[in-house]
């Protein structure tokens, strides 16, 4: 050995320990895995990871071994703000069984309190009854972050609730927008956006409520932009792409109509996710000078209504949930900012005649945003009726007046006005021809609040 080579040796032998070490150090996990969609045959799987190479989800059938399979992401593409959202697609799966699965993050199996399990949909069409089953519905989940928060008194008022919703034994979860507040140090830039996305699906009790059960998502105004943030807004197509990034849902508006508006089917319900925000017009805009003011927009209105038409002539479909942030079916507007459709009253109108005179039963509009919580029930005729379940908030500032104000709307139910943090637990149950929606209510104590009962024959 040279002189020359002995005496560097050692500098070099560091620099390279330094740069061998970087390259192979194990990324790690910042959220997550997340239960996305489930259907018959396949389902997916969303997590975020940091600095990882390579990313892998080993299954199989619980208690088949020789079923293991394993999905892949090699270099993870990197947000701008250094994460790595990542969505696994999991095909071609045993219809109606339990998998059991693990996380590998660059040759490092991840440990977790807790099992991680996914189910796929049994074949129960045309064979038995529609299975029974419940989900979650709640709306505005302001999670604090105080370097970015308004000073004064956290807006946010805790995370407890999101462990008792994933005790709760539902089948699924639908949030309703606002599932997260973008502040002005976020929407103003594109960094801002994903930062926000990162940060807060990282909540500590957000992540066995995540593993536990599947996902679905649409967006109001905070998860989509600034408050009250209409069609004009000049990220939209930031946060589009982040909330797809974080999101299970089976699909995102149409190939060439860009969105977050879809649909899924659970059971005999089938589930239409509105976009209220990417192409609405302003709130303020007068409506009677401007009677084509619209939420969703023409082209949207079409898909919903088309399928809207798809799903009454499915003899599986028993009830038809439209989900937006905003509330419809109700008449009460407390300033002329409160987004709901009665200042859009033409295209409420237009879609409720539309159902009137299709025949279209099953009809539940699910909604939130307005920080409370009330039943709603619009009469069509002497034997059907529209319901509209309004569930909000699940950790925003709540609006205790509520139970006062809104009290006094003909819609109303009497008893379901809610005015502090809570969530929603709906079951449908009951044989084929005899089908009911049980809703009950919880405050983020997991306080038993209500419970209404809908038969399916109220709805036709």
């Amino acid at each position: 050995m040279s002189l020359r080579y002995s005496l560097l040796s050692p500098a070099l032998a560091a620099l390279f320990t330094l740069a061998t070490g970087a390259a192979h150090a194990a990324g790690t996990l910042v959220s997550g895995p997340m239960l996305g969609y489930q259907s018959h045959r396949e389902v997916l799987i969303g997590l975020e990871t940091r600095d990882a190479q390579e990313v892998l989800i080993d299954y199989r059938i619980e208690g088949r071994p020789e079923t293991a399979k394993t999905v892949a992401i090699t270099t993870p593409w990197v947000s701008p703000a250094g994460g790595q959202p990542l969505k696994f697609v999991l095909p071609l799966l045993e219809m109606g069984a339990t998998y059991t699965y693990s996380v590998r993050i660059d040759g490092k199996t991840q440990e977790f309190p807790y099992p991680l399990i996914f189910k796929t949909t049994d074949q129960w069409e045309w064979r038995k009854d529609p299975p029974a089953f419940s989900f979650l519905f709640g709306s505005c989940a302001y999670l604090n972050d105080p370097l970015y928060d308004r000073p004064g008194k956290p807006y946010g008022n805790g995370t407890d609730i999101f462990r008792h919703m994933a005790a709760s034994g539902a089948d699924f979860t639908v949030w309703g927008g606002d599932n997260l507040y973008l502040r002005e140090a976020d929407s103003s830039s594109v960094s801002g956006i994903w930062y926000r996305y990162s940060h807060d699906f990282a909540t500590p009790d957000l992540q066995k409520l995540f593993a536990v059960m599947p996902h679905y998502r649409t967006w109001d105004d905070h998860d989509y932009g600034p408050d009250n943030a209409n069609q004009s807004y000049e990220f939209k197509d930031v946060t589009l792409a982040a909330f797809k990034a974080y999101s299970g849902n089976p699909s995102y508006g149409e190939p060439d109509h860009l969105g977050v508006y879809g649909k899924f089917v659970w059971g005999d319900a089938a589930f239409f996710l509105m976009d209220d925000r990417y192409y609405r017009d302003e709130d303020i805009l007068d409506q009677d000078a401007n009677p084509q003011k619209s939420v969703w927009g023409d082209r949207q209105i079409n898909w919903l209504k088309q399928s809207l038409l798809y799903s009454q002539a499915q003899k599986n479909q028993s009830f038809r949930f439209i989900v937006t942030g905003g509330q419809v079916v109700q008449t009460m507007i407390k300033t002329a900012r409160s987004e709901t459709h009665e200042l859009y009253r033409r295209e409420r109108e237009e879609l409720i005649k539309f159902i009137q005179d299709n025949h279209i039963g099953g009809v539940i509009f699910l909604t939130g945003d307005v920080h409370h919580t009330a039943l709603y029930r619009r009469p069509l005729t002497a034997s059907q009726s529209i319901y509209e379940l309004t569930s909000s908030p699940f950790s925003s500032g709540s609006w205790a007046a509520a139970e006062s104000e809104k009290a006094s709307d003909p819609c109303v139910v009497a008893g379901t006005i809610v005015g502090t943090q809570n969530y929603c637990q709906i079951a449908v149950n009951g044989p084929k021809d005899a089908r009911a929606l049980v809703i009950k209510c919880y405050d983020k104590t997991n306080a038993f609040q209500w419970e209404q009962t809908i038969p399916s024959a109220a709805l036709r």
